[in-house]
């Protein structure tokens, strides 16, 4: 998973960690450790930075937590996880699809930084009742600490956080359009980049008292997400109302199976772009049956050709998904992506092929002129 690194699963939910997390767990320990040794000079040896270590490891499972509040939440509403995965910047769990409605939308949003509320109350909680002094109370108090401001900082209203989604949600309710709440987020999301950028950048050149390197680092993560969403809400805006079958390529290449070989050669090949090296093959009454390789020519002699039919040589069809003609462009989208192909066929609603649909011919529509 382009450089992550798996580690196991959770809950039937693979876990990953990126490359530079590792980094961070070795700032982030020295940072503590060098805390720890300052604050109490008793420590010996490795001791301070053994404890860093373990404060470290104790943040990125509060993170981890955080993420388990998402993705709990969306299994709950019959969403699957694909993964979770920890980087440079927290955690990230990656679902399947979206929840189909706001109030699911919201749900799932909200569970990350309450679950992160929770922990700082159950830290807090700790430091009070339990009898903890030194080091430990220290590192008690700070993962109190720690868990209230990462859900404090995910509730910042702009996409990627949670707080844009939970925003998103908002719009989507309110607009009855989940693309207008993607977007309106998504800008306030880049508002914000460019905001911590301009900070961190005053702060890094030393005209500002305020920010640090960590702030225009985090504006620069900010802004490159909420660019990315904000293209695919207009994405989505664009094929809103489409359906399968307005993708559905111009002179799809089907054949009927009854055809011979010199009609399928002679007709459907010159007649159909040279890119083209399997047609569908659909019955009389035109049903999908099979599927037929133009290479699949060459095993059969020349002068077989006008007494052997397209149904002799196809292939069955199973290894080809379809899709209703009615069913929403978006979701088509998803099942391009999920399945990691770059085609399929699409049935009529009785039950005869429409066609093919690629996702070139979805591109294609996007580009179209928006109508005024």
């Amino acid at each position: 998973m382009n450089g992550n690194l798996r580690v196991g699963n959770l809950f039937g939910i693979p876990f990953y960690v990126n490359g530079s997390w590792f980094l961070v767990l070795l700032l982030v320990t020295w940072q503590y450790g060098s805390g720890l040794a300052a604050a109490f000079p008793s420590l010996g040896g490795a001791l301070p930075w053994v404890l860093g270590l373990g404060s470290a490891l104790m943040l990125f499972a509060s993170v981890l937590a955080h993420e388990l509040g998402h993705s709990f939440a969306a299994r709950q509403q019959g969403i699957g996880v694909n993964s979770i995965t920890l980087f440079l910047f927290g955690g990230l769990a990656a679902l399947e699809k979206e929840s189909e409605t706001p109030k699911g939308a919201f749900q799932v949003a909200i569970a990350g930084p309450l679950v992160s509320f929770a922990l700082f109350g159950l830290f807090s909680l700790a430091g009070v009742v339990l009898p903890l002094s030194g080091p430990m109370a220290g590192i008690v108090g700070l993962l109190a600490y720690i868990n209230l401001a990462l859900g404090a900082f995910n509730l910042i209203p702009g996409l990627p956080l949670d707080g844009g989604n939970v925003l998103k949600s908002l719009v989507w309710k309110i607009t009855g359009q989940p693309h207008k709440g993607l977007v309106f987020a998504s800008r306030v999301g880049q508002l914000l980049g460019w905001t911590a950028i301009a900070v961190g950048g005053a702060s890094v050149l030393g005209l500002s008292a305020v920010g640090s390197v960590w702030t225009l680092l985090i504006g620069l993560f900010l802004l490159q997400n909420a660019n990315r969403t904000a293209q695919f809400g207009e994405v989505q805006g664009r094929l809103t109302g489409l359906t399968a079958a307005d993708a559905v390529v111009q002179d799809s290449p089907i054949i009927e199976a009854k055809a011979s070989l010199r009609e399928f050669a002679e007709n459907a090949l010159l007649a159909a772009p040279s890119a083209w090296r399997k047609f569908l093959v659909a019955d009389e009454t035109g049903l999908l049956v099979g599927t037929v390789l133009v290479d699949a020519l060459k095993q059969v002699p020349r002068d077989q050709w006008d007494t052997t039919t397209v149904a002799a040589i196809m292939a069955s069809a199973g290894d080809i998904l379809t899709v209703g003609a009615e069913q929403p462009l978006m979701e088509v989208i998803k099942t391009l992506e999920t399945r990691q192909i770059n085609a399929l066929a699409v049935i009529d609603n009785d039950g005869s092929l429409a066609g093919l649909l690629e996702k070139r011919s979805i591109q294609a529509l996007l580009q179209l002129p928006q109508a005024a």
